[in-house]
C-alpha cells in the first residue's frame, strides 16, 4: 500500500491514482467498443447504405473515447475545467488556420456516405489513382492499389473529383483493338474475330458483339472487338479474346504488324 500511496517524479500523482486512471479507462473504452457495437447493429437494420454506417459509428465512437477520457482526468487530480479551456484555445486555433480543411473534408466524408458513389469492395479510379476500396474515414478514404499498395485520399479531394467506378453496374464492354495489315482480307479477319466472341459463353447476346474497323492507322488497319459480358468476367475474357485472336490471326496468315516507317530517297 505504501508503494501505491508513492507520487511519480514530476507528476504529483500517486501510483494508485495511475493504476485507477488506466482501469478506468480500459472499462470505459470496453463500454463505449460495446455500445457502438449495439450502434451499429441497430443502424444495419435501417435501409442507411454502409458507408454511412460506418462513418457514423466511427465518429460517435471518438466522440465516446472523448467523454471517457475527460471524465477519467478528475481521477488523477486533473481539474477538468482547465482542460475545456484548453481544448477551446486549441479549437480557436483550429478555426483560424486548418477548421476549413478539416470540415470539409468530413462533411465530404459524409455526403460520400450518404449519396454513395460506391461502396466498400468497389473497384474505383480518382484522380488517376486505382483500387479497390477498403473503407471511407471521417477524413479520407482508403483503398488498395492493384499491386497491394495503400492510398489514403483526403475525402474533399474525392468530392470535388471525377469518380469513375468499375463495378458499379453488373455489366462492361470489352474494347480490344488488334491492328492488321492493310494487305489484310478484312471480312476474313472480321469473321475470326466474330467467331471467336461467339465461341465465350461468358459474352452476353445483348447487346450484340460486333467487330468494325476502328482506324486506318500508320501501319495497320486496326479493328476493334466490342463485347458485353457480366463485370466479374471481365478481365479474364478480355484476356482469352487477346490471346485466341493472336492464335487464330496466325494460324489463318493474317498478319498484325510491327509498327513501320517507309523512307524513300531521292537521288539528283
Amino acid at each position: 500500500m505504501e508503494i501505491l500511496n508513492l507520487q511519480v517524479p514530476y507528476l504529483n500523482v500517486t501510483i494508485h491514482q495511475i493504476l485507477l486512471a488506466i482501469f478506468a479507462f480500459a472499462v470505459g473504452y470496453i463500454i463505449v467498443s460495446i455500445l457502438m457495437d449495439l450502434f451499429k447493429r441497430s443502424l444495419m437494420r435501417t435501409r442507411l447504405p454502409k458507408m454511412m454506417v460506418e462513418f457514423l459509428v466511427k465518429f460517435t465512437k471518438i466522440i465516446g473515447i472523448v467523454l471517457v477520457v475527460l471524465a477519467i482526468l478528475p481521477v488523477v487530480g486533473i481539474n477538468v475545467n482547465s482542460i475545456v479551456l484548453g481544448l477551446s484555445a486549441v479549437i480557436g486555433l483550429i478555426l483560424g488556420f486548418g477548421l476549413q480543411d478539416t470540415m470539409t473534408n468530413i462533411f465530404s466524408g459524409l455526403w460520400l456516405a450518404m449519396l454513395k458513389p460506391f461502396d466498400i469492395g468497389d473497384y474505383i479510379e480518382i484522380n488517376g489513382i486505382e483500387g479497390t476500396l477498403k473503407s471511407v474515414g471521417i477524413m479520407s478514404t482508403r483503398i488498395t492499389t492493384f499491386d497491394n499498395k495503400e492510398v489514403m485520399i483526403p475525402n474533399k479531394l474525392i468530392w470535388g473529383s471525377p469518380i469513375i467506378n468499375h463495378t458499379k453496374l453488373n455489366k462492361r464492354r470489352i474494347l480490344l483493338t488488334v491492328g492488321v495489315s492493310y494487305n489484310t482480307k478484312l471480312d476474313k479477319a472480321i469473321s475470326i474475330a466474330n467467331k471467336i466472341m461467339k465461341s465465350k459463353k461468358e459474352i452476353l447476346d445483348e447487346p450484340k458483339p460486333e467487330v468494325v474497323v476502328s482506324e486506318l492507322a500508320d501501319s495497320s488497319i486496326n479493328l476493334q472487338l466490342r463485347a458485353w459480358v457480366k463485370t466479374e468476367d471481365y478481365w479474364k475474357i478480355k484476356s482469352e479474346l487477346a490471346k485466341e485472336v493472336v492464335k487464330e490471326f496466325k494460324k489463318n496468315k493474317i498478319e498484325i504488324p510491327y509498327p513501320q516507317l517507309d523512307v524513300h530517297i531521292k537521288k539528283k
